[in-house]
């Protein structure tokens, strides 16, 4: 039945209509990629569930129950908590700053004892659910009147200087794209973007200037991670490693691959964070072109589902919230992918559904079961 709330128009479904309106050819595809998680996973410990398929498959379960029951629970009330979701991230990531553990030389987690939270990922989703009802609420003309762009820009600057702190550079990033792309969907004047590119240039110049200087903005690491990407050969056995081995497995791996759990470049551990960051390298080197391509194809597959659901929702709410956070799962295979084949520098992304990692895949079921509320909830007409 469909209902009015003032100028809200919505429709009150039964439990059995939500599951019916279920996207369930994306639950299935996700579950497919995480299958490919779960074996890869596998081959790394050299045959073996432990240590990590097997807390990986019981992460992706509880994940998937979640995302189950988030996609249950009515879009407005997403939309009503959007604040509250926001507001508790930023002051997860200021716990960080006092109560977080430190890890790889970076402090981003906050033990919870049974886990390690990383509020940073949560962050992703909580920036786009906010923009998505701060442009809902905002009339389109005024999308690009410079005193209604503060708000956004402020609501992103925040958590980007926060997680810049820890430092994270590959998730500042992702958090600044994904903000941006639901400015872009929101109908933000492309002049904003080409005068943001502009700005983001001068940027990078003073990033590379104030190295060695008392205001120098990056880590050391960080530079010379840059340093690296350029040209790993300066450092083949110490900065330049991992990228300089992460090549040697692409390659050896060819059309079809060296077979399953075949890979000498993982198996003899020249690969390092073969589990986490560069899975993908494993992937490519047991099954080669082949098996990198297929899992293209799927995230693929993911992206144009959740693109088509954006597209055919009458809510401004729940298409803001699809679009973006559908941009940030493709940013997220995208640098990852980018990373491992030596076109972008190391920046530490995850490989959605496949690396190895606990806070990475719970928020992103918790994502997916937003863009299924959505999805449910598509024909509401604001």
């Amino acid at each position: 039945m469909t209902f009015r709330d003032g100028a809200v128009t919505f429709e009150r479904l039964t439990l059995w209509q939500k599951f019916f309106r279920f996207n369930w050819g994306l639950a299935l595809l996700i579950l497919a990629v995480a299958a490919i998680g779960f074996l890869m996973l596998f081959s790394v410990a050299g045959g073996d569930v432990n240590p990590w398929a097997s807390r990986q498959m019981t992460r992706f379960g509880v994940g998937f129950g979640i995302m189950v029951v988030v996609a249950m629970i009515d879009l407005r009330y997403w939309k009503l908590m959007s604040p509250l979701v926001y507001f508790g991230a930023i002051g997860l990531l200021i716990a960080v700053e006092f109560l977080g553990v430190t890890g790889m030389g970076a402090q981003r987690w906050i033990d919870l004892g049974f886990f390690r939270l990383q509020p940073s990922e949560l962050m992703k989703v909580a920036l786009i659910l906010a923009l998505a009802r701060y442009y809902s609420w905002l009339p389109a003309d005024r999308t690009s009147t410079l005193v209604w762009l503060v708000p956004p820009l402020i609501m992103m600057a925040v958590p980007v200087l926060l997680v810049l702190r820890q430092p994270d550079l590959g998730t500042a990033l992702l958090l600044m794209t994904g903000g941006l792309g639901v400015m872009f969907l929101a109908g933000v004047s492309w002049w904003f973007f080409i005068a943001g590119g502009l700005g983001a240039g001068g940027m990078i110049a003073g990033v590379m200037i104030s190295r060695g200087t008392e205001w120098q903005i990056l880590k050391d690491y960080q530079y010379r991670r840059i340093e690296v990407f350029l040209d790993p050969s300066q450092d083949p056995l110490g900065s330049g490693y991992h990228i300089t081995q992460s090549k040697i497995a692409l390659g050896s791996g060819g059309v079809s691959g060296r077979g399953f759990m075949e890979g000498t470049q993982s198996r003899l551990n020249f690969l390092p964070e073969k589990h986490t960051d560069f899975i993908f390298t494993t992937l490519a080197e047991e099954f080669g072109f082949v098996g990198g391509a297929s899992l293209l194809i799927l995230y693929g597959l993911i992206i144009t589902i959740c693109f088509l659901s954006m597209a055919s929702s009458k809510n401004r709410f729940g298409g803001l919230l699809t679009g973006g956070l559908t941009l940030t799962f493709f940013l997220f295979f995208a640098v990852n992918i980018s990373m491992v084949l030596g076109l972008a520098p190391v920046v530490g992304v995850p490989l959605p559904l496949v690396s190895y990692g606990g806070s990475a895949m719970l928020v992103l079921l918790f994502a997916f079961g937003l863009i299924q509320s959505a999805h449910i909830n598509r024909k509401a007409e604001r």
